[in-house]
């Protein structure tokens, strides 16, 4: 019986090491990669499955071990112990130099991507002039351009809801603010998350390296109806991205009667 206790156990690790390999081919992995700083994103979270993963394995073998390796019928008393010092400072510092090792490697990734120090400034969209501002509420999202102006606040600012249009390789800076409680952007292709703060008004950018429309979801939960919070990013070509912006123009100061009505 002790046997097969042990088995079972030592199943666990060899099933979940297999359903991790097989993840890709079973579409249950991360969807695609569409982002300039995605592959820096799944190499940091890489880093810390493979972490996790030879911890996991190394644990779960090990019980196994004592599983079937204690759990025989012995004769002789068991002896107790109050603790070693020894042993409980080499399992605190294990843990504490994992934990520096991945606080040091994502540090640059981090820099660059929230940082806004080093956000594009030589692009056509910067902090200063982003291409939209990006409202949260309950339970939408709205995104609002700039008009021929080029400034963000005007009379002849452009607004739509749910879908988000933006331009393939092209460095998109936005403004992301809340109208109620916290929400957050998340775009699982863009390997992108950030909140959205009330009463703050927080940059973020990203570039989008393929066309297609990618869902756009709330991340934090932000009342009763944060289940039905999904909008969408569209990415287009420049030139569209363009059609696009001029058709919302003709649309947003149309008087609601076809042309020479």
């Amino acid at each position: 019986m002790r046997l097969l206790f042990s088995l079972m156990l030592l199943a666990v690790p060899i099933l979940g090491v297999w359903t991790f390999l097989k993840a890709d081919e079973w579409h249950t992995w991360f969807p695609q990669n569409v982002s300039s700083f995605g592959g820096e994103i799944d190499g940091l979270f890489n880093l810390i499955l493979y972490m996790v993963a030879f911890t996991f394995v190394v644990t779960e073998v090990c019980l196994a071990w004592f599983v079937f390796k204690y759990s025989a019928k012995r004769s002789d008393k068991g002896a107790f112990t109050h603790g070693s010092h020894k042993l409980e400072m080499i399992w605190t510092a294990i843990p504490a130099v994992a934990l520096l090792f991945i606080a040091f490697s994502q540090m640059e990734t981090w820099a660059k991507i929230k940082f806004q120090k080093n956000f594009p400034k030589d692009g056509a969209y910067s902090v200063e002039h982003p291409i939209a501002e990006v409202w949260a509420s309950q339970f939408d999202w709205r995104f609002r351009y700039p008009g021929d102006d080029g400034v963000l606040g005007t009379v002849d600012d452009l607004e739509t809801s749910f879908e988000f249009v933006v331009p393939v390789d092209t460095d998109v800076v936005f403004k992301l603010r809340s109208r109620d409680v916290i929400h957050s952007f998340f775009v699982p292709e863009f390997r992108l998350k950030q909140d959205a703060l009330p009463g703050h008004t927080i940059p973020v950018w990203f570039r989008a390296t393929k066309t297609g429309v990618y869902d756009l979801v709330c991340a934090e939960l932000c009342g009763w109806g944060h289940y039905k919070m999904a909008g969408s990013v569209r990415v287009v070509s420049a030139e569209e991205f363009k059609t696009r912006m001029a058709a919302l123009k003709a649309e947003w100061f149309s008087n609601g009667k076809e042309e020479g009505q």
